[in-house]
């Protein structure tokens, strides 16, 4: 049975991997008061009591707008504590699967994202996070994994679909940007992703180590590469970057027209208000965002054998949840 750490306890991601824990994981999930990750010996020492084959670093500093005045706290804990993981993950021979995000990217493609495509975040926050994953890359190489994704949600949590629904239970119309186009990403299909990919390479590893007993080697990088081959590695070196949101596309207008289409089916809302698209130049904010972040899947897809589902059908199986709340 593998054990796996998760950074970020509290957090919509990590509360989803709990929901989605194989039987066969023995998890240890940790909050950031049980774990704060920019305190180094404090994350080697856990490390070492917990002796985990893996760690998920659901991790990090996430008020986009805030970062961009509070630069020294993002990069403490997106840069810093990333590394302090990294570290303790490369003196104990533990994997690292590391959640990053699309705002490393500046928004200037007109067609999806490749793990392999140049990097140029526009604010403090994509900064530190791509920050962060140079130093796992630096550290760890292939013994890390990076997953990115973008416009998180969760039945968990504080998130766009639940101040949608507050908003339009409040409010007598929205204005919702619709030039800033991506795929919302229901942290459920995101935890479920992560789950077969940690299997899938802890069955690699095993079968490695089964070999390595028959061969007398101890090569123990050979299984690992079998398994991440497909994957992309440039341009951190040698680690594997995955992308994962849910399938389509769509702007923020899009996805708070749909909130307010499902929230009305299932109860959720009583009534309609006019929801108008709006530019991003009408709601200027602190932090500057890309105007297109969707991210290509194909190779997450391949490796874990998990298939994207249309962000529409997830975002009603979220509001499910909601409802039975």
């Amino acid at each position: 049975m593998n054990k796996v750490l998760i950074t970020g306890d509290g957090g919509q991601l990590a509360w989803e991997l709990g929901q989605t824990c194989p039987e066969n994981i023995c998890m240890v999930s940790l909050t950031a008061e049980q774990l704060d990750i920019t305190d180094h010996a404090a994350v080697f020492a856990m490390i070492a009591k917990e002796q985990p084959q893996f760690v998920i670093n659901a991790a990090a500093y996430t008020a986009v707008d805030k970062a961009e005045t509070d630069q020294e706290t993002a990069y403490a804990v997106n840069d810093k504590g990333s590394e302090n993981l990294a570290l303790a993950c490369k003196e104990h021979n533990v994997t690292l699967v590391h959640v990053s995000t699309d705002f490393v990217f500046d928004g200037t493609k007109t067609t999806p994202y490749q793990p392999n495509d140049n990097t140029n975040p526009l604010n403090v926050y994509g900064a530190s996070k791509l920050a962060g994953d140079q130093k796992v890359a630096d550290i760890l190489g292939a013994q890390a994994t990076i997953i990115r994704t973008a416009w998180v949600y969760s039945a968990h949590g504080n998130n766009f679909v639940k101040t949608m629904l507050r908003l339009m239970a409040e409010k007598e119309q929205l204005g919702i940007v619709g030039d800033q186009v991506g795929t919302p990403t229901w942290a459920k299909g995101l935890a479920k992703m992560i789950w077969a990919q940690i299997e899938a390479q802890g069955t690699s590893k095993k079968g490695q180590e089964e070999r390595g007993e028959e061969q007398g080697t101890s090569d123990k990088n050979q299984g690992k590469r079998d398994f991440l081959e497909p994957l992309s590695e440039a341009p951190l070196h040698l680690t594997p970057i995955y992308h994962w949101t849910d399938a389509g596309v769509a702007s923020w207008y899009d996805f708070a027209v749909a909130i307010q289409e499902l929230g009305i089916e299932k109860g959720l809302l009583d009534k309609a208000i006019p929801v108008r698209p709006i530019p991003a130049s009408a709601y200027p904010t602190p932090a500057v965002r890309p105007s297109f972040s969707v991210i290509d899947k194909t190779t997450a897809e391949q490796a874990s054998g998990v298939e994207t589902i249309h962000w529409r059908k997830q975002l009603s199986a979220m509001m499910d949840e909601l409802v039975t709340k």
